[in-house]
């Protein structure tokens, strides 16, 4: 399981750790880490949250990039790789997969 933009992201956040901190949002986030982007990952989640109850789908497709963002800081700020969450994603898959084979065969 992968997504090129998710895992160029990733990257390019990864990269940012060196940037000039005058010159990155991202290295200004990761040097307060891990407090400022769990807070900002926070934030946006209840601006997504908002903005799924409301009408304005292209809101919500903004809130929801930048909750991503933020979600990939807060995991590069705790040394988590994609390809971790993404093994956890398969594991649970397969697990109810399993569950639901089970369950159809009784």
């Amino acid at each position: 399981m992968s997504n090129p933009v998710l895992d160029t992201l990733a990257a390019t956040i990864k990269a940012r750790r060196t940037a000039d901190p005058a010159d990155s949002h991202t290295r200004r986030l990761l040097d307060e880490a891990p407090l400022k982007p769990a807070k900002k990952l926070g934030e946006e989640a209840v601006e997504v949250a908002l903005a799924a109850m409301g009408q304005d789908k292209p809101e919500l497709i903004a809130e929801t990039a930048d909750l991503l963002y933020h979600l990939l800081v807060v995991l590069e700020s705790r040394d988590v790789t994609l390809d971790e969450v993404y093994g956890e994603l398969e594991r649970r898959m397969a697990a109810t997969e399993l569950k639901q084979r089970k369950a159809a065969s009784a």
